[in-house]
């Protein structure tokens, strides 16, 4: 991983100051910039140069002036320029986010997350490219573990709702809901959002 470069593009001066510093810290090359078309520009200077991009990785803010991180996505791949890119998102944008991952994200992060989660998801972006492969039929089965009113509750927390909101559509108490969540993540081994939101694309 010693020549692993993260290429980090958010308008907020101080978060990236500090996740520059953080992820330098964890032994990771790191350019920044505030702008989706600054990141644009230099990866395309270095396809240009003939610089391969598998051994990069894009962290970027969904939301952003400009162009935001669906739009930048869309330009990376008119631009044929393949390079993993992680998210990051605020509670509201896990809407947002899931189609990010449909159009072949590596992951996302919601925030607010740990440093070192930020850094385990870098690195396996670059080093585990083939960890972001569906298996729809492997996901199906795992899936077939949920009751159907998990079922339900998964799809609406897969939507960004909140456990208010999936309570009041469902007609059922909050402390229901989290139950429910509770036993979602125990049937299929998911460990956060990005885990359900994984497996309900079709990723194992």
């Amino acid at each position: 991983m010693n020549a692993a470069q993260i290429l980090l593009v958010d308008d907020n001066e101080d978060f990236r100051r500090s996740t520059v510093w953080m992820l330098e810290a964890a032994g990771l090359q790191v350019e920044d910039f505030n702008r989706a078309a600054g990141l644009l520009a230099r990866l395309q200077q270095l396809e240009d140069a003939g610089v391969p991009l598998s051994d990069k990785c894009v962290v970027t803010d969904l939301r952003m002036p400009d162009m935001n991180g669906l739009e930048l996505m869309e330009e990376l791949r008119t631009r044929r320029l393949s390079v993993p890119v992680v998210l990051i998102t605020g509670h509201a944008d896990v809407t947002l986010a899931v189609s990010a991952m449909r159009m072949g994200a590596a992951n996302f992060l919601e925030k607010p997350f740990e440093n070192s989660i930020l850094v385990e998801t870098v690195k396996s972006a670059i080093s585990e490219p083939g960890s972001a492969l569906r298996n729809p039929q492997a996901a199906k089965e795992k899936l077939g573990r949920l009751s159907p009113r998990e079922r339900q509750v998964l799809t609406h927390v897969c939507a960004g709702k909140l456990n208010k909101t999936i309570a009041d559509i469902l007609g059922i108490s909050v402390k229901t809901v989290e139950l429910h969540r509770a036993n979602m993540a125990s049937k299929l081994g998911a460990r956060n959002v990005q885990d359900l939101v994984r497996l309900s694309l079709g990723y194992e």
